[in-house]
């Protein structure tokens, strides 16, 4: 006789669900025999005595309540009815009302500054607000972590000292903080991340004092364009007089204005005056950077941060880039706008990627990563599909706006000494593809390498990819390498990717979802990696996060926070060893099943409350206040 688990898994496996990825039988299961082991922690569902004692009788409790819905589609009739909106429209945008805590509000009290740097006498006096007091701050703060810190492990001192949530590790019990001299001496000198904004380049930014003189050369010849245009046209209307010669035919004879306005121009040319004519090529060449055939890591916003690029350098990736940068912020000096822009020793191919919409604010920063940051090449985001961007004329809004894409381009061009790329997608509207009238143009306008993403503004990830448009546009854009981006999950489609003719893959969810996805790319393998190696990369993110963004509560907070971020897209990875049948692919969403140990079946919950317990097994417990909701939860797409 078949238990009711067997039953389930067999009318699963007889009806087949659109958009579900095929799970063998015996590991099927239902969602509320799922989150009763989850919350056994793994010594079986719950009983119904154990039901009746939470207050609910003859069923299992159903804990699963922050788990983010299906999204509907718009043909159902519900898509209008009971939204919570008085108007009956649809919640749109639920990331614009995420709550947000910052990890400073963790810390409630800390220990003064003055204390930490060899007991000097603080300044503010009396009116200080943290403690000054070592016995009393100890006291009060919250309990160790862990008996080891990595960072003292690993470069023989922590620079948190006794604001360490490992400090026990290296602290005396007088509260004097020890080192390894011969880790310290190995590591004296060393600096691991590049790219930091000096204190004197933040205040210079803010003082607008800093000189722009490449990009002033650049946009004067814009102006000067622009001006000798309009005068152009007010000549032609104004400047020329009708005459009749000697046989009688109508001459066209220019006015003084005209004459005098022709002596003025600075260059000959054959036809009409544009930009070419005016910049000159530059006296130094630009370094060079083989983009062929190499595994790029995409710029991800929130997640793409520095500790996660180094856990998919670990496992192959080739070319890695920052997370998207406002230009704006970046000629502001703002700190958290040039965080995006760090750059780990182990990444040796990498660049950054800015956003603006203006040939302006684009060529003044693109001087400003030139002079001051150390990167091998800058890429040109004109695939941001968010209304913030897009409706400033930023992003996907380039690819609809030429002239001033063209003299972005050019501009950045004219100041850099390293290579320009641009990534686009093949649109904004779903079935009005622009890609490829406009990668032609660009190729001329002097870009080393174009990433096309295969979907429109309007698509998001309601569709699949479209590679036989990429395969189109690798075509129109040769010799300029054309990489490919969209729904790459195994090794199998990076073999179809490559088979359509582009000169790379980028990888962006797929990255998220299985990190280890370079490698099985390059050893053309599918791995069946276990639940302890997945929880030993989080680990990993764990140590690079705390040497990242510190090993302090906030620095703590911080990376759990991040981590719970990537764990939104991580659990959505199938074992390969439960699939009925190998690869999984990007679009099919996993069904309830059971893990082949506790560990594997709670990596795969998509309950908030399952991944925190998996960040508290690497950080600790959460703080009492501690509240997160993932960022995919937000139904943005039209």
């Amino acid at each position: 006789m078949e238990t009711a688990v067997e039953e389930t898994a067999v009318k699963a496996k007889d009806v087949v669900v659109k958009g579900e990825a095929a799970i063998k039988s015996e590991f099927l299961t239902t969602k509320e025999k799922f989150h009763g082991f989850i919350d056994s922690e793994g010594q079986g569902t719950k009983t119904d005595a154990a039901s009746e004692k939470d207050g609910v009788v003859g069923e299992t409790k159903d804990t699963s309540v922050e788990e983010p819905d299906l999204k509907k589609f718009k043909s159902e009739p519900e898509d209008r009815r009971n939204t919570g909106k008085p108007d009956g429209k649809r919640l749109r945008g639920q990331n614009k009302s995420r709550p947000h805590t910052k990890p400073t509000t963790y810390d409630e009290k800390r220990l003064c500054v003055s204390v930490t740097r060899d007991n000097r006498e603080c300044s503010y006096g009396d009116k200080c607000h943290f403690y000054h007091d070592v016995a009393e701050y100890m006291a009060s703060k919250p309990p160790d972590i862990g008996e080891s810190c990595y960072l003292y492990e690993t470069f023989g001192k922590c620079g948190f000292g006794l604001s360490c949530r490992f400090a026990k590790a290296h602290t005396t019990p007088d509260f004097k903080t020890m080192e390894k001299a011969d880790l310290v001496t190995a590591h004296e000198g060393r600096t691991a991340v590049k790219n930091s904004l000096s204190k004197d380049l933040q205040n210079r930014l803010r003082k607008r004092d800093v000189p722009f003189d490449k990009s002033a050369e650049y946009l004067k010849t814009l102006s000067d364009s622009k001006e000798k245009k309009e005068q152009r046209g007010n000549g032609d209307a104004l400047a020329v007089e009708v005459s009749t010669d000697p046989s009688g035919e109508k001459q066209i004879v220019p006015t003084e204005a005209q004459v005098s306005l022709d002596k003025q121009s600075p260059v000959k040319t054959v036809g009409p005056l544009t930009d070419a004519d005016i910049i000159k090529l530059r006296s130094c060449e630009k370094k060079q950077v083989d983009f062929n055939d190499k595994l790029y890591l995409a710029p991800l916003t929130t997640c793409g941060n520095l500790p996660f690029r180094r856990v998919c350098k670990r496992f192959g990736a080739d070319i890695t880039c920052g997370e998207m940068a406002m230009c704006t912020n970046l000629l502001q000096g703002q700190q958290s706008e040039w965080a995006l822009l760090k750059r780990h020793e182990s990444e040796d191919l990498f660049g950054v990627q800015v956003e603006g919409c203006f040939p302006d604010t684009m060529t003044r920063c693109a001087e400003l990563i030139n002079n001051n940051v150390e990167v091998d090449f800058v890429d040109i985001n004109s695939g941001c599909p968010i209304d913030l961007v897009y409706k400033k004329g930023g992003g996907c809004g380039l690819m609809t706006r030429t002239r001033k894409f063209e003299q972005i381009i050019k501009g950045m061009n004219y100041v850099l000494d390293v290579p320009l790329t641009v990534k686009i997608r093949t649109g904004v509207q779903e079935k009005s593809n622009v890609a490829h009238k406009l990668i032609p143009a660009m190729t001329n306008w002097g870009v080393s390498m174009i990433t096309l993403h295969g979907r429109s503004r309007e698509q998001r990830y309601t569709k699949l990819a479209d590679w036989d448009y990429i395969t189109t546009c690798a075509e129109l854009a040769s010799p300029v390498p054309l990489y490919g981006n969209g729904d790459i999950l195994s090794y199998e489609d990076a073999v179809k990717a490559r088979q359509t003719g582009v000169s790379g893959i980028m990888i962006a969810r797929g990255a998220l979802i299985k990190p280890w996805i370079f490698t099985e790319i390059k050893e053309s393998r599918h791995w069946d990696i276990s639940s302890n190696e997945r929880l030993d990369i989080l680990r990993d993110f764990s140590n690079f996060g705390l040497e990242h963004w510190g090993s302090d509560t906030r620095g703590v907070e911080k990376t759990r926070t991040f981590m719970l971020e990537w764990l939104s897209f991580m659990c959505r990875y199938i074992p390969v060893g439960i699939l009925e049948r190998v690869p999984q692919k990007i679009n099919e969403r996993p069904p309830y099943y059971m893990g082949r140990n506790y560990l594997e079946s709670l990596m795969a919950s998509q309950n908030v409350g399952d991944w925190v317990k998996i960040s508290e097994m690497l950080l600790g417990p959460v703080p009492k206040n501690f509240n997160f909701l993932p960022k995919h939860k937000a139904n943005a797409y039209k």
